[in-house]
């Protein structure tokens, strides 16, 4: 079932849930399975809150809502760079449940790479030296999904967006994961998506800016109280607006490290 379907959100909120393995990699409890309903299916990704890892700077108990939140918040732009993602009861309790991605291992859209083969038309963000002192850049592609992610990441402060978290679906789109460490009040934005800095947000991105916008003093506060705080909201619109009045991609803030460790 292509992620993008829309009845994805409804099968996902109302489907039974199979849980068939884990993502040991994961820092929180990340299971796989998936949604069946009226003969549909499809995979997923659940993460339980009761399996969420304490953090000293996000309170307890609210990375699945911020999962959500996140995906609220690129479909109201019409980023689209969240796969469909619900809060919803599941086998372990309440939880966030997100489509999976089929990725695409021959396209890759961040790396590390030695200065000489770097890709032509790809972006350096950070010159650093591998285990044996050898020079590498870390990179990525110049590409429109990556802006329109780049500029999303911003607006919703996402503090977590490693290279192993862009992925570029079977189905031809660019997707990010792991959403849980968005929407703070304070800056907290570290990403491998560095390489625009200074640059014009592209037309499209500035539009769907405009859309966002629009849609925070609509009905999207209304979806968005059952995730995050009112202050958490209010910061959020006034990143959007900073975005709006001078829309190029910003520096790094110097708060805090500018690159999530590890990078993928």
């Amino acid at each position: 079932m292509d992620p993008r379907d829309p009845a994805v959100p409804a099968l996902l909120r109302h489907g039974r849930i199979e849980i068939t393995g884990r993502l040991v990699d994961a820092s929180n409890a990340t299971l796989f399975g998936t949604v069946t309903a009226d003969g549909a299916q499809v995979q997923c990704v659940y993460k339980p809150v009761r399996g969420e890892r304490p953090l000293w700077d996000f309170p307890d108990g609210t990375l699945a809502g911020r999962e959500v939140a996140a995906y609220l918040v690129s479909e109201a732009a019409g980023f689209h760079v969240v796969p469909p993602t619900v809060l919803r009861d599941g086998p372990f309790g309440p939880g966030m449940v997100q489509v999976w991605v089929d990725t695409d291992d021959e396209r890759e859209l961040v790396d590390v790479c030695a200065p000489a083969d770097v890709p032509p038309g790809w972006l350096g963000v950070l010159r650093a030296r591998g285990s044996r002192g050898e020079p590498a850049v870390l990179v990525h592609a110049d590409v429109p999904p990556l802006q329109a992610m780049a500029a999303f990441d911003i607006v919703t402060n996402n503090a977590d967006r490693k290279g192993g978290h862009v992925l570029a679906g079977l189905d031809g789109n660019v997707y990010g994961v792991d959403h849980g460490l968005c929407l703070h009040t304070e800056d907290k934005l570290r990403t491998v998506l560095w390489g625009w800095v200074g640059r014009p947000l592209p037309e499209d991105v500035v539009e769907a800016l405009k859309r966002l916008r629009s849609e925070l003093d609509d009905g999207l506060p209304d979806a968005l109280n059952e995730h995050i705080t009112l202050r958490e909201m209010r910061m959020l619109t006034a990143r959007v607006d900073a975005l709006l009045a001078n829309p190029c991609y910003p520096e790094p803030s110097g708060y805090g490290p500018a690159i999530p460790w590890p990078a993928f």
